[in-house]
């Protein structure tokens, strides 16, 4: 695994003696790495990441992950807001929309399973701290997207997934067991959670909230102890 680095200086300090617990997964929506680490590290684009993995799993180093990147925006998890403070962000290089999702290839996954090894060790985070960005801003955004393998990063350890499962209940259920899981239910609207749970445990699936929707989501907000 290749590292470069490369300093941002869109970055400043946690705030309120906030530590990492989370890490935020992104993808860079743009067509190459070098072109999204460019973008990252100009003052004038006001938006960063802690690390970027290209598609042949070269490592950029962009911001310490002590401090605070601005990669997250505005969204919240667990109840909780300012995910920048509370997280580290990484950019996997994929051009998302711009292609039709194209699949994260294989040097770029294992690079990103090292690199989560290191941190979640690094900082004590466990797997139902690694979540996506469409998982804390779901009104908003849909990185990293259909095609990222959600459950090949929890048979390692790495993120928490559940097989499909179904129970009866409707909206009521189904929202209370996301804003157990961690979803801003409140602030982002059923629409908006119910797709975003979709993206991420169930990409091919369209349509009214079905029964196999609550009981996966309450499997899901049942490991959360």
């Amino acid at each position: 695994m290749r590292l470069i680095r490369r300093s941002s200086p869109n970055f400043g300090p946690r705030r309120d003696g906030l530590t990492p617990e989370l890490v935020v997964i992104h993808h860079t929506a743009m067509l190459t790495g070098e072109a999204a680490v460019g973008r990252l590290v100009d003052p004038a684009a006001e938006v960063s990441a802690h690390w970027v993995i290209g598609e042949d799993g070269t490592l950029w180093s962009l911001v310490d992950e002590a401090e605070r990147a601005w990669h997250a925006g505005a969204g919240s998890w667990l109840g909780r807001g300012d995910v920048n403070s509370r997280s580290i962000g990484i950019e996997l290089a994929n051009a998302g929309p711009l292609t039709d999702f194209p699949p994260f290839p294989e040097p770029q996954m294992a690079a990103l399973e090292a690199l989560l090894d290191g941190i979640l060790g690094r900082w004590g985070i466990g797997a139902r701290g690694v979540i996506a960005h469409s998982d804390m801003a779901p009104e908003r955004k849909a990185d990293p997207g259909p095609a990222f393998d959600w459950r090949r990063l929890a048979l390692g350890g790495r993120a928490l997934w559940v097989e499909e499962c179904a129970a009866q209940g409707g909206e009521t259920a189904f929202a209370a067991a996301a804003e157990r899981f961690g979803y801003p239910v409140t602030e982002a609207g059923m629409p908006a959670v119910l797709a975003a749970f979709r993206l991420r445990f169930r990409p091919w699936v369209t349509g009214p909230l079905a029964p196999v929707d609550v009981g996966t989501m309450q499997a899901l907000a049942d490991l959360i102890v």
